[in-house]
Formats: structure tokens, C-alpha cells, sequence
């Protein structure tokens, strides 16, 4: 069996698209930035459209579903989420290729089985019209999607605490926030339990699950204007390794850049 794969192509407020799958085939989860940059980033690894299963949407705001509309209905590639979000998505001012013939349903909690991978919904906390994140397994490893959460609900707490890799949200550090130039509502909403995770959160919560069976963290979703990848990283790290986890050596901990894609992971 060909080794799980993994590359961001963008992780932000700009746009959200992530590729995980193997040598000749795979997903999408989100698809938040241009199609032809997709398709270019795909290429690089020898891949394309007709490679892809499916994507797999977290939410519906724009940075997450900007490119659906294309995918879905001119490149034919099905586009899988909850009702609510795809009800979120006919609503939504930037797709303008509304999705027919690519339209598929998976509720939270349900899974299905696409090529040796099985990908699970689970809900998490955020202000969308709904909001689910991912487990992909393969192989015997479980790769785990949550970006985009207030706070982390029971529900992706236990899928997070069994994955052998994750992308997972640090989107802002909170002094930077209140002294930043974001009004006053913006920033309670960001800061709220339906809103996004501090680096804080983030390091506190993984530094109390943290397993043997945990390699990789990706952090995900990192705020332009109220953080700093090397805020993200050096903060997360301390509450990590305050619990004896050493970065580097029993886990590897990586910031995802906003418009770059990363390299691509290809794991044992």
C-alpha cells in the first residue's frame, strides 16, 4: 500500500485548501483559494482534477469554499458536506457556479469509504451555518482536520486525542488581538466559544493530549494582522514541552503559511 501523503496549499483568512491522499489519488479538504492554483499546486506533485475524490468542506465562509463552484461543476470533482452547508453555500456571494450535479451529503458523524480511505465528520464550535472537521484514516494512521473552532468541543477533543497527525487552528495571540486594529465586536467575536483558538488554547489543549501516537501538528489558520508564525510555533512549543514533550524529537510541530504551499509530507 502506497504511504499517506500531505501538502497545505494556503491556510488563512485569504483562503483554506488542503491535500492528503497517496501517489495517484486523494481529497481536498476545503477549497478557500483560486482553481488554477489548485491545479497548479497539484500538478507539482503529478496529480490533477480527475485524481481527486472528492472535496471535503469544513464550513461555508468564503475562505473555505471560493474555489467549490468550479471544482464541483466544471471539473466534476463532488463536493461533500453537511446539508447545512451546503444549504450555506447556495447562499454565498463568491461561489457563482452553484453546485448541481456535485453535490453530496455527509452529516456529522457519518464516514465513507473512498480508495483504501475512510473520512469521518465530527462537529466542532464556529459561527457558520455549520461546521464539521475531518478524520482521514489510511494504512492504520488517522489524519485529523480541525481549523476553525472557538473552543474544542467533546466531539473533536476525541477524534484529535487518537490522531497520528493533525492540522489544527492557532489563529491569533491574544495581546496582539486587543491591541490590534480590529473594532471592539470583531474582536469578541473572534475570542468567543463559536469564534477561533489562541496559540494559548492551542498549545494548552495539545499539550494535555499529547500520545506517542501523535508525530506531526499542523498548525493551521494563522491571523495576518493578530499573529506571527514564530509567536504560534515558540508559544505552542512552550506549553508542549512545560509537559515534557520535546518538539522536534517526540513530535513535529509546523506552522503553515498563509498563500505557499508546504512542502509535501509523505509519512512512514
Amino acid at each position: 500500500m502506497d504511504r499517506l501523503r500531505f501538502q497545505s496549499f494556503a491556510s488563512g483568512s485569504s483562503g483554506n485548501c488542503y491535500f492528503i491522499g497517496n501517489a495517484s489519488q486523494g481529497i481536498l479538504i476545503d477549497a478557500g483559494i483560486g482553481v488554477r492554483t489548485i491545479r497548479r499546486n497539484l500538478r507539482a506533485i503529478g496529480l490533477d482534477f480527475h485524481n481527486l475524490w472528492g472535496i471535503f468542506v469544513t464550513h461555508d465562509h468564503a475562505d473555505h469554499i471560493r474555489g467549490i463552484g468550479s471544482l464541483g461543476e466544471i471539473h466534476h470533482v463532488p463536493v461533500y458536506t453537511t446539508r447545512k452547508v451546503h444549504e450555506g453555500i447556495d447562499r454565498c456571494y463568491c461561489v457563482t457556479e452553484k453546485l448541481k450535479t456535485s453535490r453530496r451529503y455527509l452529516e456529522k458523524f457519518e464516514s465513507i469509504e473512498v480508495g483504501g480511505f475512510k473520512i469521518h465528520s465530527f462537529p466542532v464550535s464556529h459561527d457558520a451555518s455549520d461546521s464539521v472537521g475531518y478524520t482521514v484514516e489510511y494504512a492504520g494512521k488517522r489524519f485529523t482536520f480541525a481549523t476553525d473552532l472557538g473552543h474544542v468541543c467533546e466531539s473533536a477533543a476525541s477524534e484529535l486525542q487518537r490522531a497520528n497527525y493533525m492540522v489544527f487552528e492557532a489563529n491569533y495571540d491574544p495581546q496582539m488581538l486587543m491591541n490590534g486594529p480590529y473594532p471592539a465586536d470583531l474582536k469578541r467575536r473572534i475570542k468567543s466559544d463559536t469564534g477561533h483558538l489562541s496559540n494559548e488554547q492551542a498549545g494548552d489543549f495539545l499539550a494535555n493530549i499529547y500520545g506517542n501516537q501523535l508525530q506531526y501538528i499542523f498548525l493551521c489558520h494563522l491571523s495576518k494582522e493578530n499573529n506571527h508564525p514564530d509567536v504560534a510555533y515558540t508559544t505552542v512549543r512552550n506549553y508542549l514541552e512545560n509537559k515534557s514533550v520535546k518538539v522536534g524529537e517526540d513530535v513535529q510541530l509546523i506552522t503553515l503559511d498563509r498563500f505557499n504551499p508546504t512542502e509535501l509530507f509523505v509519512f512512514d
